[in-house]
């Protein structure tokens, strides 16, 4: 595939007000180039590229037919919308993706008009899409004779185009700008694992039962669309949204409204039982959704035809769309997996670029530690909520499959079906990022903590994540879970206290958690052991004269190290943030004159602030200054750019030191300082 290679339709691009401009063979040549487009940039920049290559033809139709951005498309998780932002004016910065001050890796309401809805975590599409549809006053709580007239007048008024699309005609776009809220649409696109979360049928739910005028697309990727099925699923579809359909299902409400409610009833039920023999609408229509499809997700005539046809009804509408992930690039298309979240690779072999770090990673060490403490304990089981791969669970898995539970994108399942698990004798492992851990916050406390149950939590990508911004940043934790009664709370600083803290939490008789970052870590050894710590106890790794004493908390323990021999400071790798050290902070601070905490979590109510209550409490009034995250969302770059934003890398610890070391010298008041910036 050659480099900077031109684009003669897509080029022609940079509004979908320029998309419109072209007829359907171009626009056929277009999601070609689209495509190949697509695997240069990804190739260099890294980032989704299976799930955008599956959309492609969607994301083309349904900027062809809706009049974006006064239209709302609402993308689910994101990991497919690179063809949005290319197609929205943003192809021009496509190579600053994911980096530091470039394009965010997921749709953003800052960057773009066009993203209608930041999102980054699962299943949210609805619930948005539902409040802005409610916002634009696109509902109808009412039934009856009057909505049965209106669905009847909306599939009349779609008559024209549908005639033309059954015909095999291409149907005319509406261009206009619409300038009332009762004209704009709203879309929602959601993926088919994004559906296994609650959140999305409760939304669905409340969708349904307003009558809200909203399209829902699911984007089901996990399915394979054989020639005859195509054909069928595209008669299917073209049935369900022509005219003869919607005209005598509308018709016929009108008509049944009339009539006792019991005969309504049987009339109702019989439509969703023969309609349930040939297409998989039963739930949706339960849900008071109109089903459509399947329909091939690749076959872009027939999606603009049927996303015109839909775009002239009313009422809550379910179109459901089948793709394929890397559709189009045969690595990415025989492993979908492998080639979802990629770094830069070489594009002609699909191999990823070499890597420039060879040491073991935080998560590698949770795996081997996982395995090998589940050949001693059989009561050992691990849960993830949808993420093997990135928590380290893949060899468990395979060794260990009847004590594996992958639920899906249900945080809030996984976290209770664990402490259901510890009630009968079990010893769960929740393996989850600290991120998603934030969508199970009840659970934590209602179902584990009140209840002082052995489940063990490892909690991955603590702290700053790098590309993926803010919306993945594990920037919390410490402090939603120190506030927890029973909770043992751990952060290593390099990967064999990470080994021995996970047996520590293990052994803990009650809810434990171990904190850890994203990537590796300092490169020390790993023992082979399964030895824990002594529960509470920090270490005194260096011990300094100038007075002034660093706390450190997980990965900044490396980084005090770092700048410690510049200000002969003392340097504590606390290891515990509940409980803490409460003897070794209290020495600490009758023996020298300033106190620094670190930590790679937000300073308010975070680990430093932990060691300010118990100075407080116990009427110690050594001076404490707060090192730590600051109080913003910091957006995508890569670690290490952020860190060194945050200025807490070598550099930013360094000037931050030097001024504490100044106003210590001048004469620093007994109170606290914070420093975030």
């Amino acid at each position: 595939m050659a480099k900077n290679k031109t684009y003669p339709h897509l080029d022609r691009v940079d509004s979908p007000a320029d998309l419109k401009k072209l007829d359907r063979q171009e626009v056929q040549s277009l999601c070609r180039e689209l495509r190949e487009f697509l695997i240069e940039s990804v190739a260099e920049t890294g980032g989704h590229l299976g799930a955008s290559l599956g959309t492609v033809e969607l994301t083309t139709a349904l900027h062809y037919v809706y009049n974006t951005p006064d239209d709302l498309l609402v993308w689910d998780v994101g990991h497919q919308t690179y063809p949005h932002k290319i197609l929205t004016g943003r192809k021009g910065r496509m190579k600053t993706m994911r980096k530091r001050d470039g394009l965010a890796g997921f749709p953003a309401r800052s960057e773009s008009p066009y993203d209608s809805f930041g999102v980054g975590h699962s299943s949210t599409s609805i619930s948005a899409a539902t409040g802005m549809a409610l916002g634009l006053g696109n509902y109808s709580q009412s039934g009856g004779a009057s909505e049965a007239s209106s669905g009847l007048a909306a599939a009349q008024q779609a008559t024209n185009a549908l005639q033309a699309t059954e015909s095999g005609n291409t149907m005319e776009l509406d261009s206009h700008t619409p300038v009332n809220s009762d004209e704009r649409h709203v879309v929602a696109i959601i993926g088919d694992g994004a559906l296994t979360a609650g959140l999305a049928y409760e939304a669905l739910n409340h969708a349904g039962g307003l009558r809200s005028n909203m399209l829902v697309i699911l984007n089901d990727n996990d399915m394979s669309i054989s020639p005859n099925v195509g054909a069928m699923n595209k008669y299917l579809a073209r049935i369900l949204t022509g005219k003869f359909y919607s005209t005598a299902r509308e018709s016929g409400k009108l008509v049944l409204s009339k009539l006792p409610s019991m005969v309504e009833e049987l009339a109702r039920r019989t439509e969703e039982h023969l309609k349930g023999m040939v297409v998989p609408c039963t739930l949706f229509e339960e849900l008071g959704f109109n089903y459509f499809g399947p329909v091939d997700g690749h076959d872009l005539d027939s999606l603009i035809d049927v996303l015109g046809n839909l775009r002239k009804l009313n009422g809550p509408l379910f179109l459901h769309v089948v793709t394929r992930k890397g559709k189009g690039y045969p690595f990415a298309e025989e492993d979908a997996l492998a080639l979802h979240a990629v770094t830069p690779f070489d594009p002609e072999t699909g191999k990823a670029l070499a890597s420039g770090s060879s040491k073991l990673t935080y998560t590698k060490v949770f795996g081997n530690w996982l395995c090998d403490m589940a050949e001693r304990n059989e009561e050992l089981v691990a849960i993830t909520p949808a993420m093997r791969e990135g928590s380290g669970l893949v060899e468990f898995e395979q060794r260990f499959p009847d004590r594996y539970f992958d639920v899906g994108i249900a945080e809030q399942h996984a976290v209770t079906l664990a402490a259901g698990l510890a009630c009968v004798g079990k010893k769960p492992i929740v393996a989850i990022y600290s991120t998603f851990l934030q969508r199970a916050y009840d659970q934590l406390v209602h179902d584990v903590a009140i209840q002082n149950l052995p489940v063990m939590f490892a909690i991955d990508r603590a702290g700053l994540v790098g590309p993926d911004g803010a919306t993945h940043a594990g920037s919390f934790d410490l402090t939603f879970m120190r506030c927890l009664p029973n909770l043992l709370l751990m952060a290593p600083a390099d990967e064999n206290e990470c080994r021995r803290m996970l047996s520590t939490g293990y052994a803990w008789d009650g809810p434990s958690a171990v904190r850890y970052p994203r990537g590796s870590g300092p490169g020390v050894a790993v023992e082979q052991e399964l030895q824990p710590l002594e529960i509470g106890k920090a270490e005194i790794i260096r011990r300094g004269n100038s007075g002034i004493a660093l706390l450190a908390f997980g990965s900044m323990v490396s980084a005090a190290q770092s700048v410690a021999e510049d200000f002969d400071a003392t340097v504590v790798n606390m290891r515990f943030i509940k409980p803490l050290d409460e003897s070794l902070i209290t020495e600490i601070a009758g023996s020298h004159q300033v106190l620094v905490t670190l930590e790679e979590n937000s300073i308010s109510g975070g680990a430093g602030s932990a060691v300010m209550e118990y100075l407080a409490a116990t009427g110690v009034h050594t001076p404490v200054q707060l090192v730590g995250l600051p109080d913003e969302f910091v957006e995508h770059g890569s670690r290490e750019e952020l860190l060194a934003y945050c200025k807490l890398d070598k550099a930013g610890l360094k000037e931050r030191l030097s001024l504490i070391a100044t106003r210590y010298e001048a004469g620093l008041p007994k109170t606290t300082q914070r420093l975030t910036s």
